[in-house]
């Protein structure tokens, strides 16, 4: 009965996927209302979130943002349900892309890692970037549970050629040879185990970075870029992207440097865009453990 159900879902994305973009924000609208207004999904998650990232905003600031993220979560939903169906040449004209740097190291034929957060539609960018640039396109993510689910996501994620590499496979897909150069990417502000993470400040809070960015980067010694996604706010479901350097050298990096550098690049873009962040996510759920070791100490003791 589950797997019925399942199939039937997915055949209900799929003929919404074919709807037009101006239904398929009315679809936006309509599901805006239902689960956050009528639902009041997450609320109490969103609302602790943003006061505890911005403790100087008024409440009728902090509400302006969470209202605008509601429909940013919801449009991110159909934008993510149309990629099924979505033509290269239209999914071409929803981005801007700034590429200079990642034209210069393809000319020297150098692999990188991209490191990014859930800002806009990470999943469209993925598309975009596999039908736009000369690059391979290898992309980090989670497994969903449901695998007829996994199967349909897949599909819509590789339908331009990007490899998807389970988070369990990183390092081992990482250092695998392929045909050209490609991009390492890691959408990785999620909320890690406690014990194994880079503990920092991040919008005001105390937080646990994942390290397998910095960890193959180090591995690959290759360039690193922080990857931004900034909504177009006059045109609804256009984004614009860029690239800032990080290092060109990781192996020559202090521990930790280069999940610093992104965070910070991050906290920078959810500031200049606050409803353009993924704040539904329960990212503070884990304290920092007492009397944890610093990083490069633990590992010393590991070995011994």
């Amino acid at each position: 009965m589950k797997t019925l159900s399942t199939r039937l879902l997915l055949f209900m994305l799929t003929a919404i996927s074919k709807l037009s973009w101006k239904k398929l924000y009315k679809l936006s609208d309509i599901f805006r209302f239902l689960i956050f207004d009528i639902g009041h999904y997450r609320k109490q998650v969103i609302f602790s979130n943003l006061k505890n990232s911005f403790p100087t905003y008024s409440d009728d600031t902090i509400a302006c943002i969470a209202r605008r993220y509601y429909r940013n979560f919801t449009d991110i939903v159909f934008e993510t349900i149309k990629l099924r169906s979505i033509s290269k040449n239209d999914l071409l004209g929803r981005f801007e892309l700034e590429t200079e740097l990642l034209d210069h190291y393809y000319a020297q034929q150098k692999n990188v890692v991209v490191v990014s957060g859930h800002l806009g539609n990470w999943e469209m960018l993925n598309l975009f970037a596999s039908a736009k640039l000369s690059y391979q396109i290898v992309v980090v993510y989670h497994e969903l549970a449901n695998e007829i689910f996994e199967d349909w996501f897949k599909k819509v994620r590789t339908k331009f050629g990007t490899e998807m590499v389970p988070m369990k496979e990183a390092m081992v897909r990482a250092m695998a040879p392929r045909e050209k150069p490609f991009l390492f990417v890691l959408v990785n502000d999620q909320s890690p185990s406690p014990d194994k993470a880079y503990w920092t400040s991040f919008l005001n809070q105390d937080t646990g970075i994942f390290r397998g960015g910095e960890l193959i980067a180090k591995r690959l010694n290759a360039p690193v870029l922080y990857m931004g996604i900034l909504r177009d706010e006059q045109k609804r479901g256009h984004y614009r992207s860029y690239f800032k350097l990080i290092t060109e050298n990781p192996k020559k990096e202090p521990t930790n440097n280069i999940l610093q550098s992104q965070i910070e690049y991050l906290e920078e873009d959810i500031k200049r865009q606050p409803d353009n962040w993924l704040w539904s996510h329960r990212r503070w759920k884990h304290a920092r453990p007492q009397n944890l070791l610093p990083f490069q100490l633990r590992q010393e003791i590991k070995s011994e």
